[in-house]
């Protein structure tokens, strides 16, 4: 059999696109050997459509995979040059693309075998795993020869592949004209946003590229997403994002659980009381924009840009020294959904993203509660859907649940750029909240507040840009939502036996000089409101509060009685001089702790600073100050454990 020819000034663009597919269909047959290989996992959680759902979410991976491995091959073949022509060029094309996707067919079907000893797609720390390992050769011979039929398929796959490739037949000299020219000038234009659209996982503005957690939200159980995923993704996704390794601080692991621990264990006389539970996580809603905090400003001047919050917050449990353990909406969803705050990198951005995982929705589920996530944003953005699915959040609803909705304005409501504006979006919440059987726990994400910081057409002459900034109309705008929410939920039955938290994600533009120090970067609210009065109204500012702490605080309230994980406090129950706060900051770890914070490399300290009577962190006391040897203890302590349980897998309380 030969290879296909072609002869037209678009037959190296129509060989690319005819052997890519080819390529397709080799990552297609090698995720059913996956499936197949792995059948008796699998099919514990994978019914009909949710093996569609895994193959249709494959697509995107498999096209990034391909278009990363193949980069070389596709511009080998659409250089506008007549003499790549020769036989002898493209007989050397069709060696590239042959070697390259009979690497990324072996490395598939191998991971089919490694599967059933990790239960994950093998990612770029196997090459740490095994680098000190002299036995290889032997296990990959004795597993050769168990799994022969997988051997054989590779070398049929192969010789396929080969026989189908498509190759141009144009000569060189027939080549030198305008047309030849000009249809490669636009054959290349073509394939250009292809290949980075396929790489990126969309085109599309709000599309972060994809990363391996990405492919949780294709399915509902983590060791489910290995379907998803490829091996090529997975290896080239982490490759040097291995950024979690034991600094060895404590070798006695006794030592190292006694000084900090994250498994929460109930207390004795823990009773749950199951409230319905609502998280609303504001976009950039920073503390700085408040007028509650914010007294003390423009000598004693200053309103600040939400009114509703700041009744709200006079009603509700809330902290002076509030946290964000990161600085990106990615970092927020685990420090306040699962109590695991960013360090060094962003978590789902890492590949402990892919561990066993749970969180205040699959803790709450446990115990009856209906779970539902909601963000106004195209269905996948930002990795959300897939975070809120591997957590245990049983319904998502975005943008195209909105849509669909006939009681809603659909598009008419999109603001363009990100997501649905606010105030539609909330009412949407609203309304399937009251359709919720009792108790119910249910998250949502804003997104109005974000750049390009704009509000509703019809509502710009209502909110005006003021204070310096143009993100403070989006804040008037988003507490305006925030407000409209409240008024409604207020006359519905369910109200008065709910637990409302609401927070930010991270800060964004600051105008006063306290908001733009190491500290006041992270500074946002966080609120704990019950209508019923359960929780009692105050400001603590005895104690140090995070978002990772919002976790345990929910469950110390619920009165939550069995183990779980997070990273954090639990303010009902922990004594105020224990309560701490942790960010990460350009290669530098953040401790804060009773009055002070901390700053280290990882190595020493570098500066602790008196942050209450100094809130410019001007005077560095390091090395002058008795509190550091503990704090610097605690923050080793709190690494160690992070870094261990990533690397290990321990990420849920046993």
């Amino acid at each position: 059999m030969k290879s296909k020819i072609l002869k037209s000034p678009f037959a190296p663009l129509v060989a690319v696109v005819a052997n890519l597919l080819i390529a397709y269909a080799l990552y297609l047959v090698a995720r059913v050997a996956y499936y197949l290989e792995n059948h008796s996992i699998f099919s514990q959680g994978l019914d009909a459509a949710g093996l569609a759902s895994a193959f249709k979410g494959g697509l995107f991976f498999d096209s990034s995979a391909i278009m990363y491995t193949c980069v070389l091959y596709i511009v080998m073949m659409m250089l506008p040059l007549h003499w790549k022509e020769r036989r002898g060029y493209q007989k050397v094309c069709k060696w590239v693309f042959v070697i390259v996707n009979t690497i990324t067919l072996v490395l598939n079907l191998m991971d089919a075998v490694y599967f059933q000893y990790t239960s994950r797609r093998t990612t770029s720390t196997v090459f740490s795993e095994f680098s000190h390992e002299g036995n290889l050769a032997g296990i990959f011979g004795t597993e050769m020869l168990r799994h022969w039929y997988l051997v054989l398929l590779a070398i049929a796959l192969v010789w396929l592949m080969w026989k189908l490739y498509v190759m141009p037949r144009l000569e060189a000299r027939e080549c030198r004209n305008w047309r030849y020219y000009a249809a490669m000038v636009v054959s290349l234009v073509a394939m250009v946003p292809a290949v980075i659209g396929g790489m990126r996982g969309g085109l599309a503005h709000a599309v972060r590229p994809i990363t391996v957690s990405n492919a949780n939200q294709y399915v509902d159980r983590p060791v489910d997403a290995a379907l998803v995923l490829n091996t090529p993704f997975s290896l080239l996704r982490t490759l040097g994002k291995n950024v979690y390794s034991d600094p060895h601080y404590f070798d006695d692991k006794s030592q190292l659980e006694h000084i900090y621990t994250p498994v929460h264990h109930p207390t004795d006389s823990a009773t749950f009381t199951p409230k319905n539970v609502v998280v609303i996580i504001i976009e950039s809603f920073g503390k700085e924009y408040t007028g509650f905090f914010n007294h003390h400003l423009d000598g004693g001047k200053y309103k600040g840009y939400t009114p509703f919050f700041d009744s709200l917050l006079s009603q509700s449990l809330t902290f002076k020294y509030s946290y964000a353990n990161g600085r990106k909406s990615i970092d927020a969803m685990p420090s306040i959904l699962s109590g695991i705050p960013m360090m060094i990198e962003p978590f789902f951005l890492t590949p402990a993203s892919m561990n066993d995982l749970s969180g205040l929705a699959r803790q709450l589920d446990g115990k009856g509660y209906k779970t539902a996530f909601f963000h106004g944003a195209q269905n996948g953005s930002m990795g959300f859907e897939a975070f809120a699915r591997t957590t245990g959040y049983k319904q998502y609803l975005g943008r195209t649940e909105f849509n669909a909705d006939p009681h809603f304005n659909g598009d008419r409501d999109y603001d363009g750029t990100w997501a649905i504006w606010d105030d539609p979006f909330l009412q949407f919440m609203l309304s399937n909240l009251n359709g919720y059987k009792e108790p119910f726990l249910a998250t949502v994400f804003t997104a109005s507040s974000h750049h390009p910081f704009k509000v509703p057409e019809q509502l710009e002459q209502q909110y005006p840009e003021e204070g310096g900034h143009p993100i403070h109309k989006c804040v008037r705008y988003t507490d305006q939502a925030l407000k409209h929410f409240f008024e409604k939920a207020a006359q519905q039955p369910w109200y008065k036996n709910t637990l409302f938290v609401i927070t930010a994600d991270h800060t964004n533009q600051a105008s006063h000089a306290e908001y733009k120090t190491d500290l006041g970067l992270y500074s946002i609210p966080i609120a704990f409101f019950t209508p019923d009065g359960s929780v009692a109204a105050a400001v603590r500012d005895d104690v140090v509060m995070q978002q990772a702490n919002i976790m345990p605080t929910i469950m110390g309230i619920l009165g939550y009685d069995k183990p779980y994980l997070a990273f954090g406090c639990d303010m009902t129950h922990t004594p105020a001089s224990a309560t701490w706060a942790f960010n990460y900051n350009n290669g530098i770890y953040q401790y804060i702790s009773g009055d002070y914070l901390l700053q280290h490399d990882g190595k020493k300290v570098k500066a602790v600073y008196r942050f209450k009577s100094d809130p410019m962190l001007r005077t560095n006391l390091a090395g002058r100050v008795p509190e550091q040897a503990t704090m610097e203890r605690q923050l080793k302590a709190l690494i160690q454990q992070y870094m261990n349980r990533m690397n290990e897998n321990r990420l849920i309380a046993r």
